[in-house]
């Protein structure tokens, strides 16, 4: 592993001669050097305790994609401090493929922490609105507090066992204290409903790339520790997994509805990211086979899919200068070439064939009725209601009458590359599910 972090150092030269489309185009390289590399089932490429299995694989990609794409879709910012962007980028893909590759707890805790100062930079020097202050120091305060009892939990494992491994058993406990302690600062970054407050202020003020990487990436890091802790204590997860499982069902089910009442595309669609995180925990929670793949499947089509919905709420910001529903109205005159991606988009985001986003809600079925009968009634209207949100962004922003004198418009092809980046893998992941199921 620690060639893929050498390579990482070698890209800084690129970024001071402000080459964006080369360093673009290596991160991009080193996604095929990685995905060749891998070779196994189990923990493979350790070196000084890092190592990759089945878990971080896909979510290791997903990070370098989500990265090369964000220097795309901020190449046309005119900014004296494109470089310094570039490497608040690097920074922030090195530490979350840190996050996803070690072995080492204390290594997840530190740099789980330290994602969050190139993120607070994105957010305050090259967000929106000056409130992008007071998001930046929501989306910083959150993190810290919940990640304190994590904290803690390390030092007693530490204590306890001499060890702070993932591969190291823990023995068996029913200490519901620790059970807090373990899931407490995954479940602020999931968010889970109740947990959530910080994810519409930050995803609102922050710039197109900031966005794309915390619905993309960072929102997985919550599914991934929990996935990753689950296994150590299965008990313990299995007796407390119940009060979970019942603020997720209740807490997607409301936020499916708050969706409904957004005046703001962006909010509506950092909304509709915590009601589909709230569905991953639902599966994840039942701790059956289907339910953690489902998790799995759903947190990769979710982090393509909004990303790229994120990707084309700015594509219209960028010319309306407006958020509003009330002003993105008759798109499809305006930039009828773009209502092709927006259906698309927004078809995924309800979870409509052929996408895996529809492969993981039909597992997720499974494994909630497997839980719990009686949930099956609550699914139809999340999915319900999920259909709805995602039918009320196109139709709000693609049809109507515009509210100026223009026809239409011409996107870039920089864009339309952009968003078919996001668009092609959620279809041709369907190809290799059978080998994940």
């Amino acid at each position: 592993m620690m060639k893929f972090y050498l390579y990482f150092f070698f890209l800084i030269p690129l970024i001071f001669l402000n080459y964006w489309y080369m360093y673009q185009f290596m991160l991009l390289v080193l996604i095929i050097l990685f995905a060749l590399s891998y070779f196994g089932n189990f923990f493979c490429l350790i070196s000084y305790f890092f190592g990759i299995d089945e878990i971080s694989y896909m979510l290791i990609i997903l990070t370098l994609l989500i990265s090369s794409l964000m220097v795309i879709s901020m190449s046309s910012m005119n900014n004296l401090y494109k470089d310094f962007y570039l490497m608040m980028n690097l920074v922030l893909c090195m530490s979350l493929m840190i996050v996803f590759s070690t072995m080492s707890m204390v290594y997840m805790y530190v740099f789980f922490e330290f994602s969050l100062i190139p993120l607070m930079i994105m957010i305050i020097g090259w967000g929106y609105q000056p409130e992008r202050l007071i998001s930046g120091f929501y989306l910083f305060f959150y993190t810290l507090f919940a990640s304190l009892p994590f904290l803690l939990l390390l030092i007693y494992f530490y204590m306890n066992f001499n060890s702070v491994f993932f591969d190291y058993s823990f023995g068996y406990s029913s200490n519901v204290i620790l059970y807090f302690c373990m899931i407490f600062a995954f479940l602020v970054k999931l968010p889970m409903f109740m947990l959530h407050f910080w994810l519409p202020k930050a995803h609102v003020q922050a710039p197109i790339a900031g966005s794309m990487i915390l619905a993309g990436l960072l929102l997985k890091i919550g599914g991934y520790g929990i996935i990753r802790f689950m296994f150590l204590y299965d008990y313990l997860f299995n007796n407390f997994n119940f009060v979970l499982y019942s603020l997720a069902i209740v807490g997607s089910l409301m936020v499916s509805l708050i969706c409904l009442i957004q005046g703001d595309v962006k909010c509506l669609i950092a909304y509709s990211s915590v009601s589909h995180m709230g569905m991953c925990l639902m599966s994840l929670v039942s701790m059956t086979k289907w339910g953690v793949i489902s998790c799995y499947l759903m947190m990769i089509s979710h982090g393509l899919c909004s990303s790229g919905l994120f990707c084309l709420a700015n594509i219209y910001y960028e010319r309306v200068f407006s958020r509003s529903f009330f002003i993105n109205k008759g798109m499809m005159s305006l930039m009828p070439s773009m209502s092709l991606f927006w259906f698309l988009m927004c078809s995924f985001n309800m979870s409509c064939p052929p996408s895996i986003n529809f492969i993981s809600e039909v597992l997720i079925i499974n494994s909630m009725i497997n839980y719990w009968s009686f949930s099956l009634y609550f699914l139809f209207l999340i999915s319900f209601f999920s259909a709805c949100f995602s039918f009320y962004l196109f139709s709000f922003t693609q049809h109507g009458q515009f509210f100026n004198s223009y026809c239409q418009t011409f996107s870039f092809v920089r864009e339309y590359l952009t968003i078919f980046i996001h668009v092609c893998p959620i279809f041709f992941i369907l190809l290799i599910i059978d080998c994940l199921i």
